[in-house]
């Protein structure tokens, strides 16, 4: 006998049946929706780049560790995307002359990265990627965090299971230079430094610092300016405070939409100001669930003309474990509404068009395939979900008239075949709709 090929996945990728693609669609249905009423479009792109654009822009931990790259037939060497943002970044560039900027974007895109798979984390995820296009104007971070906040509520998500935390690049730049006094050589390092501060022991970190030249006064004084929030702000020089998009929002009414947060860096290296991260406040699952930033230029990469943008994206492996946590999850959605079914083979055409009616009226429906005693051909319909059996019997068929039995009551009584349309979207209608 020859071997049999193993039956799981790839490590790090996951199937989906259908009750657990039910449950996604709906909760990406609210993601859809949320975004769309904010006038964003729906864009896609291919799923293979060239590698060069995410060793330019993505970061070193992407470009040498985690991207999936090959050399093709022609010598071209492209990569799996692990992330849209320099892709959506290539098509903006590619059609800026032909858009209305500042423009609204969404995407929902599968990514791929090699890293050890965990609690969530995996080698290929899907991920809401939502982008303003365009403008400098700090209405594009209120206009973000709003859309964050009513995505969020969409789900069913309330103001005390988490929290959006805000930090800004160019005031941590203004912080290392203007006050700490870091030499300009180690800014680079005390922001990676900076980006594992709650996840590394406090003598690593100082351990680290003094590696590359943050000897112990200047972490104690990193330490306490980070920690003071927004305090910092009057001690950093006016260009800085006013250059900064963030800032501007912090003396708007938007301000109670989040927590400045010196502590937030992110580390991709396109972000150039405002970068954020939403938060779970669950104990159980405490940790960050996606994020986003503004990025001066990162269209560069392909056009001299300067287009900068704003946005995030939102992966559904930490939104799965945030949903679960809180008890959000949606149930999943039986397969059917309605099963035909023909008492005999002679009646197979006869339940055809009757199925072919209701799915017409818009009924999920299902026929019987295979030959069954009714009580099992119920059964079945019953385990799919199905509310109700339409039964196509000898005798009724010739009336023009159906059995029509509710199987979560076990009722059942004759019916018009002319009113059976109207009776079922009747019964399947939502309540309260």
């Amino acid at each position: 006998m020859s071997r049999l090929l193993p039956t799981a996945p790839y490590r790090g990728t996951r199937d989906f049946l259908p009750a657990e693609m039910s449950v996604r669609q709906q909760v990406f249905g609210h993601l859809y929706e949320t975004v769309e009423r904010y006038g964003y479009g729906r864009y896609d792109g291919p799923i293979l780049e060239s590698a060069e654009i995410y060793e330019a822009k993505s970061g070193q931990e992407i470009a040498n560790q985690q991207l999936y790259s090959l050399t093709d037939r022609g010598g071209r060497r492209i990569a799996l995307r692990p992330e849209m943002t320099p892709s959506v970044a290539r098509m903006i560039a590619a059609n800026a002359g032909s858009l209305q900027f500042p423009v609204r974007w969404y995407s929902h895109v599968n990514c791929h990265r090699y890293e050890r798979p965990q609690r969530g984390r995996t080698r290929e995820h899907w991920q809401l990627n939502v982008d303003i296009f365009g403008s400098d104007s700090p209405n594009c971070e209120i206009e973000i965090f709003d859309l964050i906040h009513d995505v969020m509520g969409s789900l069913g998500a309330t103001r005390d299971m988490w929290v959006l935390r805000v930090g800004d690049r160019a005031i941590l730049n203004s912080i290392l230079r203007d006050v700490v006094k870091v030499p300009e050589s180690a800014h680079q390092q005390t922001m990676a430094l900076i980006d594992r501060w709650e996840k590394v022991p406090a003598e690593k970190l100082r351990e680290d610092a003094a590696e590359f030249g943050v000897d112990g006064r200047m972490f104690d004084l990193l330490e306490s300016t980070l920690r003071s929030g927004a305090e910092v702000l009057p001690d950093l020089p006016d260009e800085v405070r006013e250059a900064s998009p963030l800032a501007q929002v912090m003396k708007s009414e938007a301000k109670d939409l989040f927590v400045f947060d010196p502590f937030i860096v992110r580390g991709l290296q396109y972000y150039t100001s405002t970068v954020f991260e939403v938060f779970d406040l669950s104990p159980e699952n405490n940790r960050s669930l996606f994020g986003g930033g503004r990025y001066g230029d990162l269209a560069g990469l392909f056009t001299n003309q300067r287009i900068p943008g704003i946005g995030f994206g939102m992966g559904d492996v930490t939104l799965h474990d945030f949903l679960g946590t809180h008890g959000l999850l949606p149930e999943a959605k039986n397969e059917v509404d309605v099963a035909v079914i023909p008492v005999d083979d002679e009646l197979v055409p006869a339940s055809r068009e009757v199925a072919r009616t209701l799915r017409q009226a818009g009924i999920r429906t299902s026929t019987t395939l295979e030959p069954r005693k009714l009580g099992k051909e119920l059964s079945r319909a019953d385990r799919s979900g199905a509310g109700f059996a339409v039964i196509v019997g000898r005798d009724e068929w010739q009336r023009q008239a159906v059995v029509l039995r509710d199987l979560k009551g076990a009722a059942q009584h004759e019916i018009a075949l002319a009113d059976v349309v109207a009776h079922l979207t009747e019964r399947l209608a939502p309540a309260g709709a």
